[in-house]
């Protein structure tokens, strides 16, 4: 009996650098629409913001579930942030014997960094990814064409509340996993290092925290809460073919807005 050949996977095509260049321009084409659909909306929601023609009781909706909603999620991730970052330094902290820093490392970190980006992506995940999905089932189900029908603008009573209320949300989840980030930090410091709260609160307060380290991490909420709000409305807005593109257009939110903060995050570190 002859033996069978075993099976092999065929060669991997190499693509040639025309493909590749062609690929790179269609990610940069699409890229650039998506940018651009998101300006043009931002223009269209910032002139309803302007002349307060917005619906009201859609926002006060969406502000309870988007802000207040999402506090336990962000007290719990702020806690152990804080925490986390005193028992990573402690072996560094015991070695030089600088435990009347610890305040000021903890304040530096978080103030600047680690609140403001945990928080826009926590953010991101539950009331971006939400609130593209209800958009887009909207679109899929033919009920923002029905509001057009009935001469109700969609941009009006849908999408900018919903923008002011993921933009209200980031600063007030940051401003609040600031605090509790500290807090989560100072009882770990204690309980770790020994390091009391006064010492702690000092270390804090020296001096060496800046202004600029303050208003560094709320500019940061606020252009994370401007780009989630655009970004979840862009995509549910433009969400079709029903179910799968309603999926599609989630996915695409939450990529695009974490790749976004993570740029956003560079930019403004590098400028401040």
């Amino acid at each position: 009996m002859s033996r069978a050949r075993p099976h092999r996977a065929p060669p991997a095509r190499i693509r040639s650098p025309e493909a590749i260049a062609h690929a790179i321009e269609r990610a940069l084409v699409s890229i650039g629409e998506v940018v651009g659909g998101m300006g043009l909306l931002g223009s269209r929601i910032l002139s309803r913001v302007a002349k307060l023609n917005l619906d009201g009781e859609e926002l006060r909706r969406n502000l309870y579930r988007m802000c207040f909603q999402s506090m336990p999620i962000v007290i719990v991730t702020a806690l152990f942030t804080g925490a986390i970052m005193v028992v990573q330094a402690a072996p560094l902290v015991n070695r030089l014997g600088a435990h009347g820093l610890l305040g000021w490392a903890a304040g530096f970190g978080t103030l600047r960094e680690i609140a403001p980006l945990l928080t826009a992506l926590m953010i991101n995940g539950r009331v971006g990814a939400n609130n593209t999905a209800e958009l887009g089932t909207m679109v899929v189900t033919e009920q923002v064409d029905a509001l057009r029908i009935l001469a109700i603008d969609p941009i009006s009573f849908l999408v900018a509340p919903r923008f002011v209320a993921i933009t209200v949300t980031l600063i007030v989840s940051t401003i609040f996993a600031d605090v509790l980030a500290l807090l989560g930090a100072s009882v770990m410091g204690y309980g770790l290092l020994g390091v009391s709260p006064t010492t702690f609160y000092n270390g804090l307060t020296s001096g060496l925290l800046g202004i600029n380290d303050v208003t560094s991490g709320v500019l940061k909420s606020v252009l994370f809460g401007v780009l989630i709000g655009l970004s979840s409305c862009q995509f549910g807005l433009g969400a079709s073919d029903g179910a799968p593109g309603v999926g599609r257009a989630v996915n695409a939110t939450v990529v695009a807005s974490a790749a976004g903060v993570f740029v956003i995050d560079y930019l403004v570190s590098f400028t401040l």
